[in-house]
């Protein structure tokens, strides 16, 4: 196929991405900084989790890999005393289940990447045309309802491709979960490549069902298509491994926003992609087998008992996912005091403190952290995911994570018996807080208000991943963000219909949306 010329293509024809990890001392010394980088090391940058953010000029975003989620207590502290002395003391929980580093010096990179990999950390291929965090349950080998733990998939699955140059000039990204959990909590039919669990008909038999071709972002959300495909847990990471080396050689590269993997299916379609795959991995591929997953959706907060006997599991609501380096370190405590050094974080920005003895449950509860990051929050906080927004992001057209917890709290009070809602926000079409796999999605988008440019959103509903997996569908347009608080409540009422007649009837009817208008 013929490439047409564009700047990241011409980046990646230069010399490898990765390459940037023998030139970060050299660029970190330079007089200029940041500002004598030429555009291609800029971006390169990116393949060591390094982002240049126009909104903080000369400070730069870190991006840490957490495979499945996990982390130890000596992990966070590391990051905190990071985020405090060479950044500004404020950490993102994001979406893929990391953590980001904000208002870093490029001069200070090279320190911080040697104080990452002292704790067995990294930052490595967390950005451009690399497969991104694998994503997985964060309670994964602890819950009673999973199939299996998946964890060891994604950690083997990673080992392959992580400082791996055969995987590092994609088309674009690849994000992937792989996961073994019954609940439905990873949004897998978002993903490029998603193993959920699967039941062998004839034998009982444990693994995979394979989809790929999902996506958010520019061009909306698409479904992640079934491959018909079953894989044992013990081939799984492998034929994760050669689904991305086809993406590799036969994806499309000559329109940067048509090349990912989701473009690839729609011109070749599931049969081929399947039959060149088959191909590739040398023997026939297993079909397809009983989908193992219930209908629940859960987001494993609160407090609940592990499938280790008197262990519990108590899951912490991070309103936004944003947290200062002091509130990092006090949650590294707690692990340490109640638990086993161990935090899981969520694809919902939260965290979730593990293996803690019943006898200890009081006196955790009482702990002040918990106050803030609470385990039992009302549903709109618990429900409420945001992007970064124009705070740090140079593609967010609107400030996200204070308006969206302002939307939210006043939600909560108009609607105190609510059930459980989710809204998500994406400061922009890149769709970074999944906001079409919400019950509520919210796209930022600007808008003229009386001869002014004001932050407004697109207003999305019913959209969800799981079993019966609906992109939401765009209702209103160009709503500026001071009417919310008028606009949603109509909406809130008709999905609260809906949920109560899902919950007496299951029913599966759409939700009758009540036209509104943004008026002025």
């Amino acid at each position: 196929m013929e490439i047409e010329a564009h700047p990241e293509e011409s980046y990646k024809a230069e010399k490898d991405g990765l390459d940037i990890r023998e030139e970060v001392e050299e660029l970190a010394a330079q007089h200029g900084g940041w500002e004598e980088m030429n555009p291609g090391d800029r971006e390169r940058l990116k393949w060591i989790g390094v982002f240049f953010r126009k909104p903080t000029p000369g400070q730069f975003m870190m991006r840490i890999r957490l495979t499945n989620g996990q982390a130890s207590s000596m992990q966070l502290r590391a990051l905190a005393q990071i985020a405090r002395r060479l950044g500004n003391g404020v950490l993102d929980l994001t979406t893929r289940q990391q953590i980001e580093l904000r208002a870093i010096k490029i001069g200070d990179v090279p320190q911080i990447m040697k104080a990452l990999e002292h704790v067995d950390l990294t930052s490595l291929q967390t950005g451009m045309d690399n497969v991104r965090n694998v994503n997985c349950c964060p309670l994964a080998g602890l819950s009673p309802t999973e199939l299996f733990d998946a964890s060891p998939v994604g950690a083997e699955f990673t080992r392959f491709f992580l400082g791996n140059k055969a995987f590092t000039n994609l088309p674009r990204k690849v994000n992937a979960t792989i996961t073994g959990c019954t609940e439905n909590c990873t949004h897998s039919e978002s993903q490029d490549l998603a193993l959920t669990p699967a039941v062998r008909e004839r034998d009982g038999g444990p693994g995979f069902n394979v989809a790929v071709g999902g996506k958010m972002g520019s061009g909306g959300m698409v479904l992640a298509r079934p491959l018909d495909v079953f894989v044992e847990p013990q081939e799984a990471a492998h034929l994760a491994a050669e689904i991305v080396l086809l993406f590799r050689d036969e994806g499309p590269r000559h329109q940067r926003h048509r090349a990912r993997l989701a473009f690839l299916l729609e011109v070749w379609g599931v049969d081929r992609f399947r039959e060149v795959l088959e191909r590739r991995w040398g023997r026939p591929l297993e079909r397809g087998q009983r989908d193992a997953r219930s209908s629940l959706k859960r987001d494993h907060l609160g407090v609940w008992e592990q499938k280790q006997r008197g262990l519990f599991s108590v899951g912490l609501c991070v309103p936004t996912g944003r947290m200062r380096a002091e509130k990092l370190e006090t949650l590294a405590r707690l692990a340490e005091a109640y638990g086993t050094r161990e935090v899981r974080l969520t694809v919902d920005q939260n965290a979730i403190l593990v293996n803690v003895p019943g006898s200890k449950m009081r006196w955790l509860l009482a702990e002040p952290l918990l106050q803030e990051f609470p385990p039992e929050p009302h549903p709109f906080l618990r429900g409420l995911v945001t992007c970064a927004g124009t705070d740090y992001c140079n593609l967010a057209l609107i400030e996200t994570k204070s308006i969206g917890k302002q939307l939210a709290e006043a939600m909560a009070q108009r609607f105190p018996h609510a059930e459980p809602i989710h809204m998500h926000w994406s400061g922009c079409p890149a769709g970074c807080g999944n906001h079409q796999a919400a019950d509520i999605g919210l796209q930022g988008a600007r808008a003229w208000v009386n001869g002014e440019l004001v932050d407004a959103v697109s207003v999305f509903v019913g959209g969800r991943t799981g079993l019966n997996p609906k992109v939401g569908e765009k209702i209103l347009e160009l709503v500026p963000v001071d009417m919310l608080e008028d606009t949603i409540p109509p909406i809130l009422q008709s999905l609260e219909v809906l949920n109560r007649v899902r919950r007496d009837k299951g029913s599966k009817k759409r939700v009758l949306m009540v036209p509104l208008s943004s008026g002025d």
